[in-house]
């Protein structure tokens, strides 16, 4: 296929969403393993916006080299266009998603994307590419911290705090999947119909009751949350109980070791992998895993469903939608 061009959503300057530019680009020729992707969406994530602004919440020694102009972006859902030399496992037609070149960069804000063959799988049956392109980074994270990280050793009652979130939505489900016994979610008010609708046991109002006040004795805490008040759910996990945070937190180490509370390492970061995404796609086919979007914007209006991202407080993920021109 020769060389053509697509529209894009590119990044000329670190900044706010504003910076998000809808434009004509070169569109890219997969390399050796690699597959073209024809990308019908593609979803927002919280890496997007530390990138948009240059990476300015990270210490200065741990930001990536990035340099713009830039295409944002590592969840897509699209259709196979073309193939690299030696990929074997797909062919053209074939509807695939996936958590691209992460943590590196993705690309997927544009109507083409070039991506690892191993790093895609195929689109479950039972969801649109819009529903599918809101899976792979929230989906693969909740997945591997499950499976991998805890090796699928929640105990009988699991408490998941920011569970409405991306991450947070899929991991009350996943923990039932991996056999706990009791899911208790820690949320706003308004996400209660919501996390109750997709199995959870009880449901806690952080803006009306603290859930270090009324929950104990939980054997494992996924904290999708962190920050410098993480400790304050110290009192909820049992002695011998065990803390897995997905990012950085205050939780007063010395204070929970006398409370005999023990951690997870905290250095593990979600990886691309179309194998995981396999594993994944057959729960939610299956009907074990449901997959909740907050809101769906147009390729063009990325600024837009950046600003929405910036606001906060989601109930699942943002999605753009991708209207290509075709192969």
């Amino acid at each position: 296929m020769g060389t053509g061009t697509m529209r894009a959503v590119r990044l000329h300057t670190f900044g706010g969403p504003e910076e998000l530019v809808y434009e004509e680009t070169a569109r890219p020729e997969p390399g050796p393993g690699e597959v073209l992707v024809r990308v019908h969406a593609a979803g927002v994530n919280p890496p997007d916006l530390y990138a948009r602004c240059g990476f300015r919440n990270f210490p200065p020694e741990l930001r990536p080299n990035w340099t713009p102009p830039l295409i944002l972006g590592s969840d897509i859902s699209g259709a196979v266009t073309a193939l690299g030399p030696g990929v074997t496992e797909w062919r053209p037609g074939d509807e695939v998603f996936g958590l691209v070149n992460f943590p590196g960069r993705g690309s997927g804000y544009a109507e083409y994307v070039v991506a690892p063959a191993a790093h895609l799988a195929a689109k479950p049956a039972v969801l649109s590419h819009t529903e599918a392109a809101a899976v792979p980074m929230a989906g693969l994270t909740a997945y591997q911290y499950v499976f991998t990280h805890l090796s699928g050793r929640t105990g009988t009652t699991v408490l998941v705090n920011g569970a409405a979130g991306g991450v947070g939505h899929f991991a009350v489900q996943l923990v039932r999947v991996a056999g706990a016994k009791e899911v208790i979610a820690v949320a706003s008010g308004r996400h209660e119909e919501f996390l109750l609708g997709l199995g959870v046991d009880r449901f806690v109002d952080y803006t009306r009751t603290p859930a270090g006040e009324v929950v104990r004795d939980v054997d494992l805490l996924i904290d999708t949350v962190g920050g410098p008040d993480a400790h304050r759910l110290l009192p909820a996990v049992r002695r011998g109980g065990r803390i897995a945070p997905v990012f950085l937190g205050d939780y007063q180490r010395e204070r929970a070791a006398e409370l005999g509370i023990v951690f997870n390492e905290t250095m593990w970061q979600v990886r691309s992998s179309g194998a995981d995404l396999a594993e994944l796609s057959a729960l939610i086919d299956a009907g074990h895993v449901r997959v909740a979007i907050d809101s769906v914007f147009p390729l063009r209006d990325a600024a837009g469903a950046h600003t929405r991202a910036d606001k906060g407080h989601l109930q699942g993920k943002i999605v753009l939608n991708v209207e290509s021109r075709g192969a």
